[in-house]
């Protein structure tokens, strides 16, 4: 019985593995790499369950606020409990587990298939850039439905016509409150060589300590000093991705341990301890979720919501990891691919169960209610649709670009993560 996490085939005695060029950055999208065998069949289903997690958890985060995104500060405190509840628990994944993921398979495919630093770059600007851009254009004008129905399409429309608005659409992605995260994992993607020190010495993931730290401390200040600075949010995006580099740093450190290989019984202890830090931290996000149903607003300076909030996607993606020996079902792998999607298709669909309950008289947690499985159901199905147009496809990581075809030569099989036979090194 092989090791959990161990990867026989990127033993340099036995010659490097080849990783399919439809590998998506976005860890969540298209097909994973050549993955290290998580259960008998050699796929990696424990990341998969972390894909449909991430994917799902922004859907709940999206659903879990009024239509301005606010606590329902104008219902009583007893009826703010279950949409809290709901956020805080939902929210343990966040988008940074979609970049703790990206950043594994990054290093991973790298480990398997080396190619210089300019090569890699040009392969996730093709990956993930492209389809950004086309869903820069698509919800620029789409969000006019929704304001229309809640009588600030002047506004959007003002911005529509802004060469500066669309300069932020274009590098902060801040056309929709989703969208920041793929010029933030691209920015994330220039930084690969600095998180390979982490693969021979996975200790260094640590410092996701020390940038934490210094996301918080240095936004506080320019929070605090340069808010009407008109640069002021590419400096702070800046920031952003130079701090989160600590994300990639974890992800190239959970690989190096997978690399090396560890027993079952290590495997258990690092799942008790990884459930121990979390019952920790989400103690903290309850304390956090009391202060916010109290008093009905966001308790942003409370700082050890921050770091429970930060923490939690590296603790939970080495706390699943440490599980890759079990068995998963199988439904999770066929379900994991349409991960990404969701993620990007998702706000559509919750701007249209917005428009159809707003006039109705609902509690606060009917409205989290609909607005989560309305929008999960009805973006699942369109996700699935999209999946089988081959020239849509590409939009959500499950379709070659056939107009701006890869440089590789290997083909993927979407439907199998199995691992393949070893080539010799040459």
């Amino acid at each position: 019985m092989p090791k959990p996490g161990h990867i026989p085939d990127t033993d340099p005695r036995r010659g490097a593995t080849a990783v399919p060029d439809s590998l998506m950055a976005a860890g969540a999208a298209g097909v994973a790499p050549d993955a290290p065998p998580a259960t008998a069949q050699g796929r990696m289903v424990w990341l998969d369950v972390l894909r449909l997690m991430a994917g799902i958890s922004m859907v709940g985060l999206h659903a879990s606020s009024d239509f301005a995104g606010q606590p329902f500060p104008d219902y009583p405190p007893d009826e703010r409990i279950v949409p809290v509840l709901f956020r805080s628990l939902v929210y343990i994944a966040r988008t940074e587990l979609f970049l703790v993921i990206s950043l594994f398979l990054v290093t991973l495919a790298l480990d398997r298939r080396p190619r210089p630093y300019r090569v890699m770059v040009g392969e996730q600007a093709r990956r993930l850039l492209v389809p950004f851009a086309f869903w820069v254009l698509f919800y620029a004008f789409y969000r006019l439905i929704k304001a229309d129905a809640f009588g600030y399409a002047d506004a959007i429309r003002a911005q529509l016509a802004d060469p500066w608005s669309w300069l932020g659409y274009v590098l902060l992605g801040d056309v929709q409150y989703h969208m920041h995260f793929l010029p933030t994992l691209f920015g994330l993607m220039l930084m690969v060589p600095l998180y390979r020190v982490a693969v021979r010495m996975p200790a260094v993931g640590l410092a996701i300590l020390l940038c934490l730290f210094a996301k918080r401390e240095i936004e506080i200040w320019l929070w605090s000093s340069l808010a009407d600075a008109p640069y002021f949010d590419y400096l702070l995006r800046f920031v952003k991705i130079l701090t989160y580099g600590g994300y990639g740093l974890v992800g190239a450190s959970f690989y190096g341990i997978i690399r090396r290989g560890y027993t079952p019984d290590a495997a258990r202890d690092w799942a008790r301890l990884a459930l121990f830090a979390g019952l920790l931290l989400y103690g903290l996000k309850l304390v956090y979720s009391a202060r916010v149903v109290a008093a009905g607003d966001w308790q942003y300076g409370y700082a050890p919501a921050y770091w429970a909030d930060f923490l939690m996607p590296a603790v939970l993606f080495g706390g699943v990891m440490a599980l890759s020996w079990k068995s998963w079902p199988p439904i999770l792998h066929r379900l994991a691919p349409y991960s990404f999607g969701i993620y990007l298709v998702h706000p559509a669909f919750m701007d249209l169960v917005e428009i159809r309950i707003a006039g109705l008289d609902l509690t606060p947690t009917a409205q989290v209610g609909a607005k989560f499985f309305g929008a999960l159901a009805c973006t699942s199905i369109a996700v699935a649709i999209i999946a089988r147009v081959p020239p849509l496809a590409w939009t959500i990581g499950l379709g070659p670009l056939k107009f701006w075809p890869s440089p590789a030569t290997i083909k993927p099989d979407r439907n199998r993560l199995s691992e393949p036979a070893p080539r010799q090194a040459e």
